[in-house]
């Protein structure tokens, strides 16, 4: 069942960019976000870490920009201008194995990948960002970075490879260093390089080795960025010195975040550098992280062959954002159900106070499972509302 041009102002999902000025006129609207109050003046600027093309999408990733999608829609629905740059990670070491063991170029594969994934991103009705960066067309704005942080002796270069002093961000982030020390080894950080002066120093700039086969010209010589270096050169170069909100998987509070933090600061003397952090919460199947490490994808393409869209869609917001979960056959079946009994509420007169109360709970902490008992209870006008911001049509 289809069902547009059921909102307040006649309009539907693709048309959210028209703000309703009654919207900005009445008592201030004020999102609260990660249980603090995030107050917004017009605009808001919001970055997502996006993926690496080496592979397929899978619910995991899926819950990441479902969950930043949602946000600006009720950013947007508020009557904020919200500008999203969603960032692709194509200078990658997984992305060159995979490549080379594919027999392709990189440059081919992470074009294929990109491609497949904005295709089911649309289909999800996640909007395209207004800005989707590549590491590739940043490079110049890493080297810039190392460069700063040099400068304001927040790095040192030992043998061409420039390294950050970011020892200090795990206290930051509330992560003792013995599990610092683990997260860094899982993130190939590399804790035991000799030349660090501390092992949770991150890499700027690797020097390139005489097996690497990608590489650019910087000031130490051939090499790549790091992968954290790359994330705060993209929010640097499009943002500026801070963002409002700064989208993520849960996963990647340390080292990524962290360190992506700590180097813009450092280079900048700004902070925040992110004024919030919106991390969806990780999926796992059967006690394990979804990951193909592990060999427990659940494929968006796949559920997409028997299961609509805003089924999926509900799935992944119809929870707190922030906490991990373990996906079943049986949530996404009920998903539909809750979905269908939505769609049923949306087409009866119901009461005319749910209508406000939805975009009430949508901006307390984004809280869709309140938003939705509204919806269904009150059902009309509140029902409707709700499918029209989180785009369950």
């Amino acid at each position: 069942m289809q069902l547009t041009g059921f909102g307040p102002t006649g309009c539907n999902a693709g048309s959210m960019g028209h703000v309703n000025p009654s919207r900005l006129t009445g008592p201030p609207m004020r999102l609260r976000l990660g249980g603090q109050i995030l107050p917004m003046v017009g605009h808001v600027r919001m970055y997502v870490c996006g993926i690496t093309p080496y592979d397929v999408t899978h619910l995991g990733h899926a819950a990441t920009y479902v969950w930043a999608d949602a946000a600006e829609r009720v950013l947007r629905w508020h009557g904020h201008q919200v500008t999203v740059a969603r960032n692709v990670t194509d200078v990658d070491d997984v992305l060159f194995a995979e490549a080379r063991r594919r027999g392709e170029s990189h440059t081919m594969l992470a074009t294929l990948q990109r491609a497949s994934f904005e295709g089911t991103m649309s289909t999800l009705q996640v909007r395209p960002p207004d800005h989707s960066p590549s590491a590739a067309q940043h490079i110049g704005h890493v080297v810039q970075l190392a460069a700063a942080l040099l400068d304001r002796e927040a790095a040192y270069e030992r043998d061409g490879t420039v390294y950050a002093r970011t020892s200090h961000a795990a206290a930051q982030a509330g992560v003792d260093h013995a599990t610092a020390l683990r997260r860094a080894q899982e993130f190939h950080d590399d804790p035991d390089d000799p030349n660090k002066d501390d092992p949770l120093d991150i890499v700027l700039w690797h020097a390139s080795g005489p097996d690497d086969d990608v590489s650019w010209p910087s000031p130490w010589g051939e090499g790549r960025p790091g992968w954290h270096a790359e994330c705060a050169a993209m929010v640097l170069a499009l943002f500026g010195p801070s963002v409002d909100i700064h989208c993520g998987g849960g996963d990647l509070e340390f080292p990524h975040h962290a360190c992506e933090a700590a180097l813009a600061e450092a280079a900048t003397g700004v902070t925040p550098f992110a004024r919030s952090w919106l991390r969806a919460g990780v999926v796992s199947v059967d006690g394990q992280k979804m990951a193909k490490s592990t060999g427990n994808l659940v494929l968006v393409e796949e559920l997409l062959k028997s299961h609509t869209p805003g089924a999926i869609r509900l799935l992944l917001l119809n929870r707190r954002w922030s906490e991990p979960w373990t996906y079943q056959q049986s949530a996404l079946d009920e998903a539909e159900a809750t979905l269908e009994r939505l769609y049923g509420a949306a087409s009866t007169p119901g009461n005319p106070p749910g209508a406000a109360a939805v975009p009430g709970a949508l901006l307390d902490d984004l809280d869709v499972p309140t938003a939705v008992q509204i919806a269904l209870e009150d059902g009309g006008q509140a029902a409707r509302t709700l499918i029209e911001i989180l785009a369950l049509s």
